[in-house]
C-alpha cells in the first residue's frame, strides 16, 4: 500500500502518550505501516560503545496525520537551463 506520508513531511501525533506533538518524519516502514518522527516515543537503548543513548521508536501510521508535505525540489536538466538563458 503506497502512504502519503514521506520522509521529511510534518506530521502531528493524534493519540497516545505523545498526543500533540508535532515533528518531522525520520524514517518509513511502508512494509509494517510505521513511522519515526523526531521527538515522539523516545527510548533509551544501552549500546557498549557509546553508553546510553535516545532514540525515537516507531510508532503506527494511523496515529499520526499529516500537517505539511514534503518539499520537492525541482531538479532542472542542463538543456533546459542553457535554452532559457541563451
Amino acid at each position: 500500500m503506497k502512504l502519503k506520508i514521506k520522509k521529511g513531511a510534518t506530521v502531528q501525533v493524534i493519540t497516545g502518550s505523545d498526543k500533540g506533538k508535532k515533528g518531522s518524519v525520520l524514517a518509513v516502514n511502508a512494509a509494517a505501516m510505521k513511522i519515526q518522527v523526531q521527538g515522539v516515543k523516545v527510548q533509551t537503548h544501552y549500546d557498549k560503545k557509546d553508553g546510553l543513548l535516545k532514540k525515537e521508536g516507531f510508532i503506527d501510521y494511523s496515529n499520526v496525520k499529516l500537517v505539511e508535505a514534503a518539499s520537492k525540489e525541482k531538479k532542472t536538466s542542463k538543456k533546459a537551463t542553457k535554452s532559457k538563458s541563451a
